[in-house]
């Protein structure tokens, strides 16, 4: 079950467990639609939290404004962010960088590696967490 936003994202679940929210490509991502966009998976977790596959291949711009919507809490209880080229991962990075996000949240170039990592265990993500403040390397947030 998917719902369209008729200008800019996609918005549904995967498998029942997994929601997503697929930005349009070449999309410029302002306050406003990211504002609209977190309602949206707010409505349709329905007080409930999910993990969150966030589809931003080839998105045009992210603006600092829209930054600062997507830290603060959601229905997500973790976040994928998926994109396919350098630019993608590039605004994937820099969000990650400066802003601390509301969850634990990594950027993936594969759909399949970012559903396996948000269906794992909470137990594999502090340990996950854990590696990564230890130095050990992998791109989750702090």
């Amino acid at each position: 079950m998917a719902q369209k936003d008729p200008s800019d994202y996609f918005i549904g679940f995967k498998a029942g467990d997994v929601m997503f929210l697929a930005w349009k490509p070449g999309v410029r991502i302002e306050a406003a639609n990211a504002r609209a966009a977190v309602e949206a998976v707010n409505r349709l977790a329905a007080g409930s939290r999910y993990p969150l596959l966030v589809t931003m291949a080839d998105t045009a711009h992210l603006s600092r404004a829209a930054r600062d919507v997507f830290v603060e809490p959601c229905a997500a209880s973790r976040i994928a962010l998926l994109g396919n080229n350098p630019v993608d991962r590039m605004l994937a990075d820099y969000q990650l960088a400066v802003q601390e996000p509301p969850c634990p949240t990594r950027f993936f170039t594969s759909e399949t590696e970012a559903i396996a990592w948000l269906r794992s265990s909470s137990e594999d993500l502090q340990h996950e967490e854990h590696k990564d403040r230890s130095g050990s390397g992998g791109r989750a947030a702090p």
